[in-house]
């Protein structure tokens, strides 16, 4: 994943046609066509050796002839003709190249490698860029930029939209000139040989052109460079996604219920919501959404008021709301009375607000005055029908005054009808209200607001790669991973799985094997009472399905019995099972409220390990309650996992029955997490039935499969968990001999940042940020310490007080650029403090960190008169390389080089 070169693709200079002609409707053809057309600024230069000019442009044989080297060029060839260009074009200097011309990755040359093979190896040596094979082509309407064969240009706005269809290209390109749409970028990536979905993520992430992003998916190549990206780009703006392909190919071949129920669907919005990202159906409501989550402000909860003047449409937009799981805002008494000061006697008294179809915009905005003021409302739909009684211009003028004023409030509109409604409209548009022409649009722009919101703070979330309130035995596990393997099996027998998850600190039923009928009745004997006979078996993973499961048995006579009864049932209807005998476990008493849920592991082919949760049972399959969702996990995480679910409703008690023990429930969810984390030779993991009341959890059933780890580090999992093992401890210099934890930043430090910049000097201030600062917003303190760990670091200097209580001492952090060739740092340490070596210590230890994983180079920029730090920087290492404003130094250090030695620096 890279963003070099671009900027050459999407803002190019000059532009190059390879395979320019005069037949009308070719490719070459129309591209020379759009571009005159939309009016760009710089050269455009046909190349083709069949004709002196195209559309009354000098043309040029061929690349080496070329006048100029241009930014990006657009090949119209035939595919053998294609790696020869990229080659010729790369030993020019050009950049970027979009190829248009579709199948290079089924021709193959005398070599035998594909056409594309080859076009990727010409162009690696020169970093020269491909969007396609196969692209429709990129608009760029800001600089005047239409290098597309679209049968029509795209109109200038903030918006990007990336597509891998360009027959969705170019229909959404009709619909939105229709609607006057505009865009910044429209880019089809085709066949995405190498410029990906998460490279352009990156590029209009950081665009300061575009306000919103917009995508649609087929298919994904990639999985931690989309979510890094992802992840990146949703922190600055809005992300919207659609994704086409919905497939149970997958289920189809998984052997447990928790491989059947992941669907690659399932997978995919688990992996929306924790990018930070907003998934929609179709475009109406792609565009639909970005314009709501451009237009509104922040939503604080899911209460919506409506207030409207025909009671008819406040139901129906009652109705929608309740059908997407929004909440109808109960309206206080107190609210209630003060709306019967200025509202007519017949008016609702209830939520929807009716106010009467004479009402004018006067009694809106005194309405709306109320109802905004009340805390137990989140949001206000104001809705209106034409009457002949009302002018809906005035009534809008009335609402948009109101939104002026409450500059903080949530306020949507929603003028129903047509012609007599279209002015009104346009005043909200005009004033930049959110406006919605029927009911179910403003209730799903509310949902969108909703949705994004829980997004965005699941975007915040960094689980640990190590859970702090339980320790694992590790090493017990292995060694059962060890024992399953060498004997060739993939599946764990019951017993080898429920020791693991007692390892996990799991509780599970007492479970013991027996080989025999006999031996089944010996066991049920010693365990006094009520007990379940299950079949043992690597080759039977469902065994309620082979009728492998009897539960309730009474008496040691009753077990022997069903248990001969078993033996035959299996053998005739799975005559090949390999039969290791039985297990009998005593029957778990079920309390009231208990429920059986399920939780289990699956591997994603995109986004790798998942975790399921949702309703268990024999019929989980059909019940089809579950929620999935991408480790590591938190505790917010988990609840969240948990709330997405139907069960959920249940486990918080219901007519007389308590209810459950979420605190274990969300426990056993963060240890499975952990599990994943710890081994990746788990494919796939149920337990089912996981019992769970009042008292807690516990596994009646478990199945785990495994299989040899293909590589021991964390690049399986789609997000980066919080790096335990980067934690060390720092002894202080100031002859205290205090022990200062160096660890890497979460995002429960924010209150000790606070704090730590509290206690810095005026003048470290402006050293740190180049200016006076006496706080930094929580928006701003989040951002820095809510991480990617992916693109970013920053190691904290923390000490624990005798009491207890942490306080962060100093930081040290750096933000790499997609392609890791620089990072770029910065340094704070408590003024106080300076000359104890942490700032040295902090520093080394990035400049570690950033050697290891295989960045270029660290810079950094220094106020000219911070004299300390420039001094404190070259002792480490760093070299001055240019001014900047005339006040700021930037300095670097090449981590290609071998690590110097130094003497020892002051602390800047």
């Amino acid at each position: 994943m890279s963003v070099r070169n671009l900027k050459a693709l999407f803002r190019p200079q000059s532009v190059a046609v390879i395979g320019a002609t005069t037949q009308v409707k070719a490719p070459g053809w129309v591209v020379m066509k759009n571009l005159l057309q939309a009016n760009f600024a710089g050269p455009i230069i046909p190349v083709t050796a069949d004709h002196e000019s195209v559309a009354g442009v000098l043309a040029y044989p061929d690349v080496a002839s070329l006048p100029i080297v241009p930014d990006l060029a657009v090949i119209c060839t035939p595919a053998p003709t294609v790696p020869g260009i990229v080659r010729a074009l790369g030993e020019r200097g050009t950049k970027a190249v979009c190829i248009m011309t579709p199948a290079l990755g089924q021709l193959r040359d005398d070599s035998g490698r594909t056409v594309l093979e080859v076009t990727r190896a010409e162009a690696k040596p020169f970093g020269l860029r491909i969007l396609g094979p196969n692209s429709m082509g990129i608009l760029v309407p800001g600089i005047g930029l239409n290098a597309s064969f679209a049968p029509e240009d795209a109109l200038k706005g903030k918006i990007a939209f990336v597509s891998q269809s360009g027959a969705l290209c170019t229909a959404v390109l009709d619909w939105a000139c229709t609607k006057g749409i505009g865009f910044s970028h429209f880019i089809h990536t085709g066949d995405s040989a190498d410029v990906s979905i998460g490279d352009i993520l990156d590029y209009l992430g950081s665009d300061p052109f575009t306000r919103a992003i917009l995508i649609y998916l087929e298919t994904l190549e990639e999985r931690r460079n989309f979510m890094s990206a992802a992840r990146a780009a949703a922190r600055n703006k809005p992300v919207l996604v659609i994704k086409a392909g919905r497939s149970a190919e997958g289920a189809l071949a998984a052997s447990s219920h928790t491989g059947a129920l992941a669907g690659s669907d399932l997978v995919f919005d688990a992996a929306i919501r924790r990018a930070g990202m907003l998934r929609v159906k179709d475009i109406d409501e792609l565009f639909g959404a970005v314009e709501t989550l451009a237009r509104s402000r922040p939503v604080k909860g899911k209460r919506l008021a409506i207030l409207t003047n025909g009671g008819g449409i406040g139901v129906v937009a009652a109705d929608d709301l309740s059908d997407g799981h929004g909440q109808l805002a109960e309206i206080p008494e107190e609210i209630i009375e003060k709306l019967n000061q200025v509202l007519p006697p017949n008016w609702s008294r209830g939520n929807p607000i009716d106010i009467v179809g004479d009402a004018t915009g006067e009694r809106y905005a005194k309405a709306m005055g109320i109802l905004l003021d009340c805390k137990a409302i989140d949001g206000v739909l104001v809705m209106y029908a034409p009457t002949a009684i009302s002018d809906p211009d005035e009534v809008a003028e009335a609402v948009i005054k109101v939104f002026k004023e409450r500059t903080r409030a949530n306020i949507m509109t929603c003028w129903v009808g047509s012609e007599k409604v279209a002015h009104a409209r346009r005043l909200f548009a005009d004033a930049a209200v959110p406006t919605f022409e029927t009911p179910y649009a403003a209730v799903q722009g509310f949902l969108h607001l909703l949705e994004y919101k829980r997004n965005q703070e699941m975007l915040m979330e960094v689980p640990a790669s190590a859970a702090s309130d339980f320790i694992p035995d590790t090493v017990f596990v292995r060694d059962i991973i060890a024992e399953v393997l060498a004997r060739g099996d993939s599946i764990m027998t019951e017993t080898e799985a429920k020791a693991v998850l007692e390892a996990y600190g799991i509780p599970t039923i007492e479970t013991r094997m027996a080989r025999h009928p006999a031996e089944a009745s010996r066991i049920a004997k010693s365990l006094n009472g009520p007990v379940a006979l299950k079949i043992l078996s690597p080759d039977i993973v469902h065994k309620s399905d082979v009728g492998g499961v009897i539960l309730n048995l009474e008496n040691p006579f009753e077990v022997e019995k069903a248990a001969n009864a078993m033996l035959a049932r299996v053998k005739d209807t799975y005559p090949d099972a390999r039969i290791e005998g039985f297990t009998v476990q005593k029957m778990a008493v079920r309390r009231p409220g208990t429920q059986e849920l399920i939780i289990g592991i699956a591997t994603d082919p995109i986004f790798g390990p998942v975790i399921l949760f949702g309703q268990g049972g024999v019929a989980v399959e059909i019940i089809g309650d579950r929620a999935v969702s991408l480790p590591p996990l938190n505790l917010n995480l988990a609840a969240e996992l948990v709330q997405r679910t139907r069960v959920a409703a249940l486990l918080r008690g219901y007519r007389g029955r308590p209810p459950a023990n979420l605190d274990a429930l969300h426990s056993t969810l963060i240890q499975v997490s952990q599990m994943i984390i710890d081994f990746p030779e788990i494919v796939e993991l149920d337990i089912n039935p996981l019992r769970c009341d009042a008292e807690g959890v516990l596994a009646l059933d478990a199945t785990i499969k495994i299989a040899p780890a293909k590589r021991n580090d964390l690049d399986r999992l789609a997000i980066r968990p919080y790096p335990a093992e980067l934690e060390e401890i720092f002894t202080m210099k100031d002859g205290t001999g205090r022990k200062v934890m160096l660890r890497p930043i979460r995002p429960e430090d924010e209150p000790n940042h606070h704090v730590l910049v509290s206690k810095m000097t005026a003048e470290d201030i402006r050293f740190r940020f180049f200016g006076l600062v006496h706080e930094l917003p929580h928006t701003e303190m989040a951002r820095l310490t809510q991480i990617d760990y992916d693109r970013e670091m920053a190691f904290i200097g923390e000490y624990i007080h005798p009491d207890g209580v942490k306080e962060t001492l100093g930081v040290c952090r750096t933000v790499t650029d997609p392609d890791n060739e620089k990072a770029e740092f910065a340094v704070l340490v408590r003024s106080d403090l300076k000359g104890t070596g942490l700032g040295k210590r902090l520093l080394a230890k990035m400049i570690e960190y950033c050697r290891s994983r295989g960045t270029h180079a660290i810079a950094g920029q220094v106020l000219r008169d911070n004299t300390r730090m420039l001094k404190f920087v070259q002792h480490l290492g760093f070299v001055q390389m240019k001014t900047v404003d005339g006040d700021i130094v930037e300095v670097e250090y090449d981590l290609r080089k071998p690590a110097v030695t130094t003497p020892e620096p002051e602390d800047a």
